[in-house]
């Protein structure tokens, strides 16, 4: 039942959570909600969507409107977010398959007595119906005050990482159709976020996008020539020492990448569903808990992770879509300071991607959806001019070229050279269709680039490929240009490929490139996006706060002796805690301590990120380190 709340958000925010001003849409969102509309709320990674809910949560829980209900889809999510609330003194807790009995039922009896502000639940336990008959308990007694959906794509069949446990959450509008809703992505194309309202019934609900410009990250790709080197010499040149992910498509890939790095001495550790729960726990723990640390894994990893320090997200693998990639690249740099997205991509992964899309059993409308969607991704990695302005077009906002500012893409910060490759397309689909035209045969990439730059391999040899007209006709042509041509061939939908060995043959539309009906102008292959001086990582850029590593403010050598004080103390009371110590306090509000060394704690009470309890908690024993 909705209530009118007498609360301010203004003095919880900084009373609470210690920030002296809302940013972006935040304001207009918490005042919305308060007064009990419902909203579908699209913010970056890092934007501060948690905010969004977690204030009015408080407001309306100090008016009397009783418990606000978060849906989330992971445990570890659930645990950070619970545990940086009870450090800022608002009273949390979670429902989920690691609670004993007797916790669990503890939690009920302060669920059940509205005592509790804010309760994360899982959306499979949500509709069980013990769970039920609670809510309905609660309801009636108007102590049902606000349900949050976090991650809220996952309802959609459109989205990156749909979750069937998902679909059953329209049932809270049937149920409590007075209770104020609001639902939060990060990352949702216009196909997606109508698959949203439609689902969750919200159709009357406001709906806020945020910018999706994260201008702190830089994205890049490099063509794919020994990979796992490639990834190596992006890491020891600009991140040694870093936190990063690492994803790539299979399990398999998972464990050989992370022991590969490993044995080159990147502390690396691997993360995927087929994992023991045990070590899965155990690795994401040491990844939020630790400095430095490289997760290589599925996209199992990584929805919901709060570490604000990742410095780099790394792709071997071609992703399913630009909403998967922005979702997944996100990760990095939610501390809003420099980071980078670095993608690897060749011919297989095109391959690989359309084949999984061929294969699957869903409906041929569906299919459709996801190979345009894969179109788009295919299009930015394969793209010379501005990646940016590419990304953010996609989800429909407008915007204009990097340029070569600090974090500008790597197209941007430097322009590849290109070349018409128009009669190369030609010659390639050409060559295909003699193969066919000769007893139907058909062969796979390498073959034909054989044929073209004309080798005299035993297979050509074999077939006597050496007498057809195309042979040869592209030896000026190297091997990666024509693995590009091939690639960009397959990725517009001239060419596919079949089978268990690739083979490539024709389609329909092939005929408008055969016929010259339009350019196609390809960037140069390169192996790797050169760096400005002082890049994004190593030693002189990197701002994750590791040791020896400069903090996120500008500090005097005294400064940086309080910095690195305030982190070995901070590293203490987190191991106490058993908490990631950046839920304590994040980097930059220690070096927002050490920079001006506060004397008091009226003073100390003025730094962003240190509220009423944190400062009560910790106040005298951060004056002591500072001026110790």
């Amino acid at each position: 039942m909705t209530h009118p709340a007498s609360s301010s958000p203004d003095p919880i925010l900084h009373e609470v959570f210690g920030y002296s001003a809302y940013r972006g849409a935040q304001a207009d969102i918490i005042g919305h909600m308060i007064a009990g509309g419902d909203a579908l709320v699209l913010m970056p990674t890092g934007g501060g969507k948690s905010l969004c809910y977690q204030v009015p949560a408080i407001a309306r829980h100090r008016a009397g409107c009783g418990v606000t209900l978060v849906v989330s889809p992971l445990i570890a999510l659930m645990h950070d977010q619970v545990g940086a609330l009870e450090e800022a003194g608002v009273h949390a807790a979670f429902l989920n398959s690691s609670l004993l009995l007797p916790e669990s039922q503890q939690i009920e009896r302060e669920m059940m007595s509205g005592r509790l502000v804010l309760l994360y639940v899982a959306p499979e336990r949500l509709t069980t119906e013990r769970m039920l008959g609670q809510l309905d308990s609660l309801h009636e007694r108007g102590l049902l005050s606000l349900v949050a959906i976090d991650e809220a794509h996952c309802v959609s069949q459109w989205g990156h990482d749909f979750r069937a446990d998902y679909l059953a959450l329209n049932l809270l509008h049937e149920r409590y159709p007075d209770v104020p809703r609001i639902a939060l992505t990060a990352t949702a194309d216009e196909l997606t976020r109508a698959d949203i309202i439609e689902r969750l019934a919200l159709a009357e609900a406001r709906v806020f996008i945020s910018s999706f410009d994260r201008p702190n990250i830089r994205y890049a790709v490099v063509e794919k020539d020994d990979a796992r080197k490639q990834l190596l010499r992006f890491i020891q040149d600009e991140h040694k020492g870093d936190a990063g992910i690492v994803y790539c498509q299979s399990r398999k890939k998972v464990e050989e990448t992370a022991l590969w790095l490993s044995g080159e001495g990147v502390c690396a550790l691997p993360y995927h569903a087929g994992l023991d729960a045990g070590m899965r726990r155990r690795h994401q723990n040491r990844f939020l808990r630790e400095e430095g640390i490289v997760m290589v894994a599925t996209i199992a990893f990584g929805m919901g992770i709060d570490k604000p320090d990742v410095r780099f997200v790394a792709h071997l693998d071609l992703p399913k879509n630009i909403e998967s990639y922005y979702q997944e690249t996100g990760r990095a740099g939610r501390d809003g300071q420099p980071a980078d997205a670095w993608m690897a991509y060749g011919l297989a992964d095109v391959v690989n991607q359309r084949r999984m899309i061929d294969d699957s059993p869903a409906a041929e409308e569906f299919k459709r959806g996801q190979r345009g969607k894969l179109d788009a991704l295919l299009a930015l990695a394969e793209a010379h001019d501005c990646r940016r302005v590419r990304l953010l077009d996609y989800f429909g906002e407008a915007s204009t070229a990097c340029g070569a500012q600090q974090n500008a893409c790597d197209n941007c910060l430097h322009p590849p050279a290109t070349w018409d490759a128009t009669e190369a397309a030609r010659k390639a689909l050409s060559c295909v269709y003699r193969f066919q035209q000769n007893r139907g045969q058909r062969f796979g990439a390498v073959h034909l680039i054989d044929v073209l730059r004309g080798k005299t391999t035993d297979k050509v040899a074999q077939y006597g490929h050496a007498s057809l007209s195309t042979f040869g006709v592209g030896a000026d042509v190297s091997e990666a240009q024509w693995r590009a041509v091939l690639r960009q061939l397959i990725a517009l939908g001239y060419l596919r490929s079949e089978g268990e060995y690739n083979t490539l043959e024709l389609t329909p539309t092939a005929r408008q490139v055969l016929r010259g009906e339009g350019p196609m102008l390809l960037r140069q292959p390169s192996s790797s996006p050169k760096r400005t001086k002082g890049g994004h990582g190593g030693k002189t850029s990197s701002t994750s706060g590791g040791k020896g590593k400069p903090p996120p403010l500008p500090l005097d050598a005294q400064g940086l002796k309080r910095f690195e004080a305030l982190k070995a103390w901070r590293a203490e009371v987190a191991r106490e805690h058993n908490l990631p110590a950046y839920i304590v306090f994040h980097d930059a509000t220690l070096a927002e301590m050490a920079q001006l060394a506060p004397e008091s704690l009226a003073a100390l009470a003025q730094i962003s990120g240190v509220g009423s309890k944190k400062l009560e908690a910790y106040g005298r024993e951060i004056l002591r380190v500072v001026n110790g």
